[in-house]
């Protein structure tokens, strides 16, 4: 458990400021349907599962590029990956072509900061590139670094920082606190999510006396990213009895027992759930002390995650790739009295959250023109959430590298539609009908033409819009 906090520490503000405030909390790796309000994976979710009920739980969000370092660059500009330069993860591999959040983007927080909140940053950000000599952390001393301070002219108007690149050891994190250079780091020998949320918690109490200036406050917990195992014993209690193989058969898409990506399933699939458990614990505890300062109501909260993760699933240990498992992504928005309780299928993607939170924040002349991302505000004001028939979401596998490479598709409510380009050529399509094959068990792009074509175009009209290079190549 974490540190217990007096109610004596907050004092009821006398006024609501004119903008409300903004809690964003974002695991990572954590996978759309491992909520028990989802009802589809054997998970203990309370705490989440309560503030899906009380405000928006969306069905069908996505993470258009599956992986951590290019979701969050889309997250933080509201840009695609070839407009925000960030195409590829964030490590030594990649610095050589710039790959790295600009310090010239204007992402929200700067906009926020600009408006008069004061902010603050807590956990994982993995939005700059290696240099060196590489700072002395374990992940720096392999073939590829993957560790880096942010310096404070990089921190897009947080003020308060108390933050890592990117930092696996989930039971003995490390941080860089706001006045730190970068070789002053230090350790926690606490779980992540744990300390994370005391700080959070901290933050609050202090910031939520203030009622003339609103704040805006990111937890961003590793958890449960890799490193599974790394997880508080008593959360790993309750999945002891879990019957792995039952679950197993009950997701056809995971291999069989015996196969290396079917044991890995089996041999990881208990603490994944656990990790998830303990996250939850904290993202309660933060939600706690909202209502306990008495800010709740004129707070906006979200809870989602930057991508979700395949867990051995169609062969995939991880992410990147355009199965369910890797884009789907769990999102709750809660604002009470403001936005209505209900469940939606409109397909939120994690990057849409930059120019639909400022405009419900009362913002949106200060989004910038650069912007390419979807602002969703005004369906998510409605009493019932209309899906629009024709709403879709891209997918995006970019190589740092080599601009004549990769992979685009779309996703729309029905199909998952995905090209692939090795030096300019077009050389493999993917088509699935996830209604009639939920589990993307069949490719059927060579049986369905003219759908691939008509997908095609829609596709390709897409990349033209946002001035992506790749169109070009989709026309042979």
């Amino acid at each position: 458990m974490g540190v217990v906090f007096p109610l004596s520490v907050c004092s009821q503000p006398e006024s609501k400021p004119l903008r409300p405030n903004l809690v964003f909390i974002m695991a990572d790796q954590f996978r759309g349907d491992a909520m028990g309000c989802m009802g589809k994976e054997p998970v203990q979710t309370p705490n989440l599962d309560r503030l899906a009920s009380e405000g928006i739980l969306f069905t069908d969000a996505v993470s258009s590029y599956p992986v951590s370092s290019p979701a969050r660059a889309m997250l933080m500009t509201g840009m695609y990956p070839t407009a925000n330069g960030v195409t590829g993860n964030c490590n030594s591999q990649h610095t050589p072509y710039g790959v790295e959040l600009s310090e010239d983007a204007v992402c929200w927080s700067d906009v926020l900061k600009k408006e008069g909140y004061r902010t603050a940053y807590i956990g994982k950000w993995h939005l700059d590139a290696p240099h060196r000599p590489y700072v002395d952390t374990y992940n720096n001393r392999g073939e590829i670094a993957w560790n880096e301070w942010c310096p404070p002219e990089r921190r897009h108007g947080f003020d308060k920082w108390i933050a890592y690149g990117t930092y696996d050891n989930h039971l003995r994190p490390m941080y860089w606190d706001t006045e730190a250079g970068r070789e002053e780091f230090y350790y926690v020998n606490q779980w992540g999510p744990a300390y994370e949320a005391d700080r959070a918690i901290e933050f609050i109490r202090s910031e939520g006396t203030l009622p003339d200036r609103p704040f805006a406050l990111v937890v961003s917990m590793n958890p449960p990213h890799t490193g599974y195992e790394l997880v508080p014993e008593s959360y790993k209690r309750l999945y002891d009895s879990i019957d792995v193989e039952a679950l197993a058969r009950q997701l056809p898409y995971i291999p069989e027992k015996g196969t290396p990506k079917g044991d890995y399933f089996r041999e990881n699939i208990r603490n994944y759930y656990a990790c998830i458990t303990g996250v939850d614990e904290h993202v309660g505890r933060i939600i706690q002390a909202l209502k306990d300062c008495g800010i709740y109501d004129n707070t906006i909260i979200i809870f989602t995650s930057d991508h979700g993760v395949c867990m051995g699933g169609h062969g995939v240990e991880g992410k990147d790739v355009f199965y369910e498992e890797s884009m789907r992504i769990p999102m709750i928005c809660c604002w009470k009295n403001k936005l209505h309780p209900q469940k939606s299928d409109l397909p939120v993607a994690f990057a849409d959250l930059y120019p639909t939170l400022l405009s419900l924040m009362g913002m949106e002349a200060q989004i910038p023109a650069c912007v390419q991302t979807r602002n969703w505000k005004r369906l998510l004001l409605d009493e019932e959430i209309q899906t629009p028939e024709d709403a879709f979401q891209p997918y995006y596998y970019c190589i740092p590298s080599d601009s004549t490479s990769g992979r685009r598709g779309i996703r729309t409510s029905r199909y998952t539609y995905v090209t692939e380009v090795e030096e300019g050529r077009l050389v493999r399509v993917w088509l699935y009908d996830r209604l009639r094959d939920p589990n993307q068990l069949h490719n059927i792009a060579e049986s369905q033409p003219a759908l691939c074509d008509s997908l095609k175009r829609t596709l390709s009209s897409w990349l033209e819009q946002t001035h992506d290079s790749f169109a070009k190549y989709l026309k042979q």
